[in-house]
């Protein structure tokens, strides 16, 4: 497993990933009995997969996610292939249309939601990001001039660019206010170091320190990083923030399944309705593929051009 986690941050995969894939490959060598991966291949991968599918009835998406993960430690750690895997028996796969909010129903919702959880809200619905790329943002991502937030190794491990929203401009310099005098009492207390990506700490060692790499939303506690020793702030945890909307969605009476990811479908789907591009809605969200943005067209319903009988 050590070595699964190596292989996987050598490709710069996210801790996400990393989670899943060794999870599903801890469940495989489990399901075996704890046999050893080298003496098992083909046969033991499909009756896991198929097990999965058959007797756990999960999605397909967590059966490909499984599959995947038990596929990545074969060909990258044990460098085995394991051939064509033509007996598989493929979950069902549904296609579901994004739960989106009306406008009216995002502003009942705001209106139950407050301090940061409500600013980092605001930035889901205001600048289409997901929730993890809301809670990573370093200070230094955040220009107020050029009005934009720069997203670092979004999905597929991609930069990009967003919109930042002028109504919570006000909002945000007075957050980073109190951001900025937390930092300087925590350097006061030989603290105030935070972590950097890939190796940019041997590079630049003091650049922990600065102002601009501490997050946006940092936590109320320290923890230490055990590879490092460094002691410091990491961001506040996502569910957070999904137990402040769960909870703002059911006080404001909006009956959806509705969660921090909604608001950036709600993004794409009123930046559509307005009569955005598609083109630069797909650029603002992160998608390698308009394909996945024409998701929002069907939300809509545009193009059908069908009127119900009873209007």
């Amino acid at each position: 497993m050590d070595r699964v986690r190596i292989e996987l941050r050598a490709q710069h995969y996210s801790r996400k990933t990393e989670e899943s894939y060794t999870s599903w490959i801890r469940r495989y060598i489990i399901y075996h009995g704890k046999k050893h991966p080298e003496l098992m291949g083909k046969e033991e991968i499909q009756k896991f997969i198929n097990y999965l599918a058959l007797e756990k009835h999960v999605s397909s998406s967590t059966q490909n996610q499984a599959l995947q993960g038990v596929l990545y430690l074969y060909k990258n750690v044990l460098h085995r292939d394991v051939g064509w895997l033509d007996d598989i028996k493929h979950a069902t796969r549904i296609k579901h249309l994004p739960v989106v909010f009306s406008k009216q129903e995002v502003s009942k919702i705001f209106e139950y939601l407050e301090g940061t959880p409500k600013l980092a809200v605001s930035l889901l619905y205001g600048s289409g990001l997901r929730l993890m790329e809301c809670l990573q943002l370093r200070i230094k991502d955040v220009d107020f001039d050029y009005k934009q937030i720069t997203v670092r190794d979004g999905k597929g491990e991609k930069d990009r660019n967003t919109v930042l929203p002028i109504s919570i401009m006000p909002q945000l310099k007075q957050h980073l206010n109190e951001v900025y005098l937390q930092h300087k009492k925590d350097l006061l207390k030989g603290k105030g170091e935070t972590i950097l990506p890939y190796a940019l700490k041997r590079k630049y060692p003091n650049a922990g320190k600065e102002f601009g790499w501490q997050y946006v939303f940092p936590a109320d506690k320290f923890i230490k990083e055990k590879e490092s020793g460094i002691v410091f702030r990491w961001h506040i945890h996502e569910s957070t923030i999904q137990r402040a909307v769960k909870e703002a969605i059911q006080k404001a009476g909006v009956n959806k399944p509705g969660s921090p990811h909604t608001f950036r479908h709600s993004f794409a789907t009123h930046l559509l309705e307005n009569g955005s591009d598609i083109r630069t809605i797909q650029e603002l969200l992160g998608h390698q593929s308009v394909k996945t943005t024409m998701i929002y067209t069907h939300v809509l319903n545009r193009g059908l051009g069908v009127k119900s009988p009873l209007d």
